[in-house]
């Protein structure tokens, strides 16, 4: 079995894989690890960066649904105001 790095390890390579223009062969050297466990780490870190987005997509859309139809029904509501206050002003030119 290989070695075990912690998290943090993980993350900060692949923070500097992908920011710091560096080559990643050049990244894994200069941090001890083999190129291709760097690029395993990429590859797992952009699948759950995938997943927590499409989580976090799902939720603001339902947040952005839910508000859009709070606001459809104040705006009928303000609507049948506007006919019944218009027919009011109506009644009253006659």
């Amino acid at each position: 079995m290989g070695r075990v790095y912690k998290a943090e390890f993980r993350h900060e390579a692949v923070r500097l894989a992908l920011s710091s223009g560096l080559s990643r062969e050049r990244i894994a050297q200069d941090l001890g690890i083999g190129s291709s466990t760097l690029k395993k780490w990429i590859r797992d870190a952009q699948k759950l960066d995938t997943v927590v987005a499409d989580t976090t997509d799902h939720t603001a859309l339902l947040r952005e649904n839910e508000r859009l139809r709070r606001e459809n029904l104040l705006l009928r509501e303000e609507r049948e105001l506007l006919k019944k206050a218009t027919q009011f002003f109506a009644s009253q030119r006659s």
